[in-house]
């Protein structure tokens, strides 16, 4: 299936939309205040080592503290009976590259095992061993490339690699300047690492347009286009350098409209933050998305087109199995995540929608593993996540209900502020108490609850005045004692 690669470039971030059919698969952010972190490398300190936990916290010099666990300690493969507060000590300094950005509260997870990323090579400088992209279909085929390579390094080489997908039709001279280019990069780490102070940036990944020319394009992609003269004069003296069969396929975009809306993007962006997708059956899917997982509920909807009900729910449940892949990938949904099908009493059936989602999951770029159908009828899966989901970068919590989706009732806000009025009058002897709260609250006392404010004012004895605040959030309100 042949792709199209758009390129967004503001001053304040990047966006990247790749396109098959005419249709967004995948949206990739960065933002010049929050650039992305992974595979960056640091020089770190080891600030507290955790033996109940096996990991260790080092201070890398972003906000929080990032985590390091033991199987990610350089000695552990050969040390890997000892624990790891004989690994590593306070105030240690240590090569540590990010694998994990921030997520929420948690910090981004480290590892001292290096890799550099390269188009067809990935280079692991502290190992020696020769592995093989999963993706490349055959034994036979991954042992052709393995010996190719072999072929290639010289006999005294220094680190392992892992062969990409790409290097399947890589010439020699290409990997061989992947190899160059590779061995340059970890040169300069290990200069910079010399020099570097405590908790500084030893090595920066690209951005992410170049990385869109490293790592997405492939065979498959037909053009690029970006929307910036200055970063596709950037992309192509990179394409010359290194990617020299991609150059061709990069053009300078200079139409009227925007790129991302004429290609209708905007349109999938905002679709990708709503809780509710539409199928084209008249059917949808719900997500929902938590700390710990996230869930996809799936409906029929307003689709009756099956010649049974079993007809109707097989074939609703194929559609939307091909959805979430897509909507996996385009909000970048990670960690365990729990598929709701519309349940299937035919074996078959269930068989025939598991082959659809694994076919439709093969697309990503991202590892998956689809864990089949659980004995309450959920498919349960996990993506792998390295980044934040494009509602986090996006969104932020809403201010009045503090992201739980709901808000107190009016009334509810009522019986609050009758009690804690009971509470302040037993408290302090004021002469009056003010109430402030938003205009649904206060007109629910003026009208339906007018009754019980007024027994409550008799009650304790003292005037109650109400104030409406029209910055108020419906849960927020104040008692002012005059």
């Amino acid at each position: 299936m042949s792709e199209e690669i758009l390129i967004n470039v503001t001053p304040q971030e990047t966006r990247v939309a790749v396109m098959a059919q005419g249709v967004v698969q995948e949206l990739h952010i960065e933002r010049a205040s929050s650039l992305g972190l992974v595979g960056n490398v640091y020089k770190g300190v080891v600030r507290r080592v955790l033996p109940g936990m096996q990991s260790a916290f080092i201070d890398i010099g972003l906000a929080r503290a990032a985590f390091l666990y033991i199987a990610d300690i350089l000695e552990y493969e050969t040390n890997a009976e000892k624990p790891i507060q004989e690994l590593l000590h306070e105030g240690q300094t240590v090569m540590v590259q990010i694998i994990k950005e921030p997520i929420g509260g948690k910090g981004a997870r480290l590892t001292m095992q290096i890799s550099i990323a390269g188009r067809f090579l990935v280079y692991l400088p502290q190992q020696e061993h020769i592995g093989v992209s999963q993706r490349i279909a055959t034994e036979a085929e991954r042992d052709a490339l393995r010996d190719r390579l072999l072929r290639l390094l010289p006999q005294q080489r220094k680190g392992g690699y892992i062969i990409r997908t790409l290097a399947d039709t890589a010439t020699d001279e290409e990997l061989l300047a992947d190899i160059e280019y590779l061995n340059k990069v970890w040169g300069n780490i290990q200069a910079t690492n010399g020099e570097a102070s405590h908790g500084s940036l030893v090595y920066q990944d690209l951005t992410l347009p170049l990385r869109v020319l490293r790592d997405t394009v492939n065979e498959n992609t037909r053009r690029i286009f970006v929307d910036s003269g200055e970063t596709c004069q950037k992309m192509l003296e990179f394409a010359e350098s290194y990617a020299g069969g991609v150059k061709n396929r990069i053009e300078r975009y200079a139409g009227d409209r925007p790129l991302f809306e004429i290609n209708n993007v905007e349109q999938e962006i905002e679709k990708a933050l709503s809780r509710k997708v539409e199928l084209k059956s008249g059917g949808y899917l719900i997500f929902d998305q938590t700390e710990a997982l996230t869930t996809v509920d799936v409906n029929t909807g307003g689709f009756v087109g099956g010649r049974s009900l079993a007809d109707t729910i097989f074939k609703t449940n194929l559609e939307a199995a091909q959805a979430i892949a897509r909507q996996l990938r385009l909000r970048n949904l990670g960690g365990i995540i729990i598929l709701d099908f519309i349940d299937m009493e035919d074996e078959n059936h269930r068989q025939a929608v598991l082959d659809e989602l694994r076919k439709a999951v093969a697309k990503d770029r991202v590892r998956s593993t689809i864990h089949g159908f659980s004995g309450l009828g959920l498919v349960e899966m996990t993506r792998k996540r390295t980044r934040e989901s494009l509602a986090h970068i996006l969104c932020e919590p809403c201010p009045a209900c503090q992201g739980r989706g709901e808000i107190k009732t009016a009334r509810t806000v009522c019986y609050e502020i009758l009690r804690e009025l009971v509470r302040e009058a037993r408290q302090f002897n004021a002469r009056e108490f003010r109430v402030l709260a938003a205009a649904g609250v206060i007109d629910l006392f003026l009208d339906e609850e007018s009754q019980s404010l007024a027994q409550l004012s008799d009650f304790i004895g003292k005037p109650i005045l109400l104030q409406v605040e029209n910055q108020y959030a419906q849960e927020a309100f104040d008692i002012v004692l005059m």
